[in-house]
């Protein structure tokens, strides 16, 4: 017996019914992606923030442990804002120049106490910030422009006016009673202000996602 014929529209017929629920699939998956993309964006944006604060965190106590060593080595040969220009130098990505700031702070120990008991160790006698820098955060150690102090309009970034070593010195709490009468240690601060990608998002209900510090700090004592 022959095998019945099959018209040709029977078969174009039979073919787009065995390739619909295939088109039907890749529908699905489409919406699918759509509805997905937006949480996968903001479920990596987020981690992509903390990676690029711990790099950058990292860069900032390199370089104050590195400027604190150059300080105190060879502050007397170069100029602090030289120290402070090779030490910026090592920090792409990250631009110090609009976003950093460096300190030096020179201190010394001081057991001349007076009769409250103040100022025994730890007194300012130098301090140093980069010309270069765009942000401009307080020192976590002592600040320039009070008590007489400026800053210099020389170029040299230091901080004038500030009183001889004794007891009318400013005094930090930064190794307190750890240094002898006239040793001498630098403080490096290193500051960045980190932009970031994505804000905190509102989830619903007073739920927010964490937000991440934009103000990153390093010291280093030396």
């Amino acid at each position: 017996m022959r095998a019945p014929i099959t018209s040709l529209a029977s078969l174009q017929r039979a073919r787009r019914l065995a390739g619909s629920p295939r088109r039907r699939s890749s529908g699905v998956v489409s919406v699918e992606l759509a509805l997905l993309t937006p949480l996968l964006l903001g479920l990596s944006l987020p981690i992509y923030d903390v990676a690029r604060n711990i790099q950058a965190q990292m860069i900032l106590i390199n370089v104050s442990r590195e400027g604190a060593n150059l300080a105190s080595r060879a502050s007397t040969v170069f100029p602090m804002q030289t120290i402070m220009n090779s030490l910026t130098a090592t920090t792409p990505p990250l631009n110090m120049t609009s976003n950093g700031m460096i300190y030096i702070t020179e201190i010394m120990g001081n057991n001349n106490c007076d009769a409250n008991g103040n100022n025994c160790t730890g007194i300012v006698i130098g301090q140093w910030r980069w010309n270069n820098g765009g942000y401009h955060p307080s020192s976590g150690l002592w600040n320039c422009g009070g008590g007489g102090t400026s800053w210099a309009t020389d170029g040299s970034g230091a901080c004038n006016g500030i009183p001889s070593a004794g007891t009318n010195s400013p005094a930090v709490q930064t190794l307190k009673g750890q240094l002898s009468d006239g040793q001498i240690a630098y403080v490096v601060e290193a500051f960045y202000s980190q932009p970031q990608l994505i804000a905190p998002m509102a989830l619903g209900r007073g739920v927010t996602t964490p937000s991440l510090s934009s103000n990153l700090y390093a010291m280093t004592v030396f």
